[in-house]
């Protein structure tokens, strides 16, 4: 099994291979990959060539290179690795070797563009040993886990370095946008040096008049002391989303955190109060209520009717804190209870102007942070706290980088456009 070049008129190739058929459709099947990819690197190392120079001399960044000839080096593509004698230059007074081919390809640590964006996308979900696995089980493509990481590194690097210059356009939406949520939320990694750090999560969503939810934007950053990176880069988002929809509310939604407030009470108009995080401390306070053991259907009455109210009533906030300042005059409540319920007296009361739930629900506005808590577990946990793991700061950044580019619909796709157009490199 061979592929051979049967024409090519410059723009067109016309390829050939045989394959056999023969033994089991699995086996057949696995010919026909190894088939594939030889195809894949016969048209690959062809499209390839295109990039490269006719040996004329070049001029890069105001200086004159000439060639020193061709040399062969071998790039990695989905299909396999090809052979490229490429053109070299360097200037008259030696130093560095330039091969121009690679900028123009966009090679990547000398991965074709194609295969960079398939090993990163997989490096964001997978560990560098588990992506191998995945390669080499459903591509026939075997590469070392050093590799993985140098050219997902290189492409985190990338996202990280044009994050203030490359803007990435939101999805069409068939449906006008009429608020916009604004949340952040923590969630903590293992560090190899510091112990647990607080990883930063942040989502912008958008919603039309009927309260549905259209598209969201989120961001990860690593660890960091002062979080300026985080609130630097989410700061840019809000702006470049005010300026994509001028007219609509602006509301914050977040936990009883005091650093969240004092972020969102700067870019929105409205703060609202988590309400599931409001839930959690009524919890509490029904075995205020109830101190009881034996009371706990009478508890979760309870619980299930001020939830109710406080969500549906308006003014229910203000009952519910009364009602509390009663139980609180308890004198037999067990130490941890009236410690519960002193806690939950302190949250309401300093929250209670961000409790309004029933005018939120009114007006189709959101009332929880659950798309900023979803994206703590799915953006940052599940691939940055599996067992056993312990991650550097640039490492973590990279992934959660390229995480947010893969969960932010439509701009993992922009982004490729991005280096296709401008190309691969970030540190020149």
């Amino acid at each position: 099994m061979k592929a051979e070049l049967i024409a090519h008129d410059g723009e067109e190739l016309t390829l050939q291979v045989k394959v056999k058929i023969t033994g089991s459709l699995f086996e057949a099947e696995q010919a026909i990959l190894d088939a594939c990819n030889e195809v894949g690197q016969l048209a690959t190392l062809h499209a390839i060539k295109r990039f490269d120079t006719d040996g004329s001399p070049i001029q890069v960044g105001g200086v004159k290179f000439t060639s020193k000839g061709t040399t062969p080096k071998f790039y990695e593509t989905p299909y396999g690795a090809v052979e490229i004698h490429r053109h070299v230059y360097q200037t008259s007074k030696g130093g560095k070797i330039y091969c121009p081919l690679e900028p123009n390809a966009r090679i990547i640590q000398n991965a074709t563009p194609r295969f960079a964006q398939q090993i990163s996308h997989k490096y964001a979900n997978l560990n560098a040993p588990a992506v191998c696995r995945d390669l080499e089980a459903n591509h026939h493509r075997k590469i070392a886990h050093s590799y993985v990481q140098a050219v997902s590194d290189w492409v985190g690097g990338i996202a990280s370095a044009k994050e203030e210059v490359w803007e990435y356009t939101t999805p069409d939406l068939n449906e006008t946008i009429t608020s916009v949520a604004i949340s952040l939320d923590g969630a903590f990694v293992l560090m190899r040096e510091e112990g647990y750090r607080e990883a930063m999560v942040g989502a912008i969503s958008l919603y039309d008049i009927k309260g549905e939810r259209q598209h969201s934007i989120y961001i990860g950053e690593a660890p960091e002391y002062g979080k300026a990176t985080f609130t630097e880069r989410l700061e840019q988002e809000i702006a470049k989303i005010k300026k994509c929809y001028p007219t609509a509310k602006y509301i914050g939604v977040a936990d009883g955190s005091k650093n969240n407030w004092s972020f969102l009470e700067k870019h929105t108009t409205e703060q609202c109060l988590d309400f599931f995080h409001a839930t959690e401390y009524l919890a509490d306070v029904a075995y205020s209520a109830f101190p009881i053991k034996t009371d706990k259907s009478k508890r979760e009455a309870w619980l299930n009717e001020r939830c109710k109210q406080l969500k549906h009533n308006t003014g229910a906030i203000d009952a519910i804190i009364a009602e509390m300042e009663i139980f609180a005059k308890r004198k037999k409540l067990p130490k941890s209870v009236r410690e519960n319920l002193s806690a939950a007296q302190t949250y309401f009361t300093n929250n209670r102007h961000r409790m309004n739930y029933a005018a939120h629900l009114d007006q189709n506005l959101p009332i929880g942070s659950g798309v900023t808590e979803a994206a703590c577990k799915t953006l940052v946990k599940q691939r940055l706290c599996c067992s056993g793991m312990r991650w550097k700061m640039q490492g973590a950044k990279v992934i959660l980088s390229l995480r947010a580019l893969i969960q932010t619909s439509g701009r993992w796709q922009q982004f490729w456009n991005k280096i296709d157009q401008f190309g691969s490199q970030y540190c020149a």
